[in-house]
C-alpha cells in the first residue's frame, strides 16, 4: 500500500516540495533516495510517517471493507506493526524472522540499502517473535517457507480463528 501511496501524484508533489525534485526519477518516487533522507534524520522520518501512516490506515480500512464474505483469510504485511501499535487491528499476528546474516544477504540481493538504519527503527526480531501470535522462521529454502506458510494458513483459516 505504501508503494501505491507513494505513486499518488499528490503525495509525490508533497515529497518534492519538502525535499526537492531529486526524490523523483521517471515520475516515480525514488524510495532509496527517500530512505537516505529519512533514516539520517528523525525529524524527516517523523514528517514522512505523519504523511503516510494516516493514508495507509485509510487505504487498509477501505481494502478490508471491500473484502466479500467469501474471503476467509486476508493478509496484510506491516513492517512496523508492533512499533506503531497496530497489532490490535488484526485478528492474528505473524512474525517472519531470519538470522541477521540471512537478512543482510537477502536485502543486498533485493537492492535494499540501509538495512542497518531500517533495522534500528524496528524491534529486535526476538521481541517481535515473542509478541506475535505465530512465528515463521525463514532461514531455509523456499520449499521450507512454503510448507510453514501452508501449515499456518490451515490453522488461521479454521472457523475458531475467524
Amino acid at each position: 500500500m505504501v508503494h501505491e501511496i507513494l505513486d499518488d501524484p499528490a503525495v509525490r508533489d508533497r515529497l518534492v516540495e519538502r525535499w526537492s525534485p531529486d526524490v523523483v526519477a521517471d515520475d516515480t518516487v525514488d524510495r532509496a533516495r527517500v530512505g537516505e533522507i529519512v533514516f539520517d534524520s528523525p525529524e524527516q522520518l517523523a514528517w514522512l510517517e505523519s504523511l503516510l501512516h494516516p493514508l495507509v490506515g485509510e487505504r487498509m480500512g477501505e481494502w478490508r471493507a471491500a473484502l466479500g464474505p467469501e474471503v476467509g483469510l486476508a493478509v496484510v504485511e506491516v513492517p512496523l506493526l508492533f512499533e506503531t501499535a497496530m497489532e490490535d487491528v488484526f485478528d492474528a499476528t505473524v512474525a517472519v524472522v531470519a538470522g541477521d546474516e540471512t537478512r543482510a544477504r537477502r536485502a543486498g540481493l533485493r537492492g535494499t540499502d540501509l538495512l542497518e538504519a531500517r533495522s534500528e527503527r524496528q524491534l529486535p526480531q526476538d521481541e517481535k517473535a515473542e509478541r506475535a501470535d505465530h512465528v515463521i522462521t525463514n532461514d531455509g529454502s523456499l520449499d521450507e517457507l512454503t510448507r510453514q506458510v501452508s501449515e499456518l494458513v490451515g490453522v488461521l483459516a479454521r472457523p475458531a480463528h475467524m
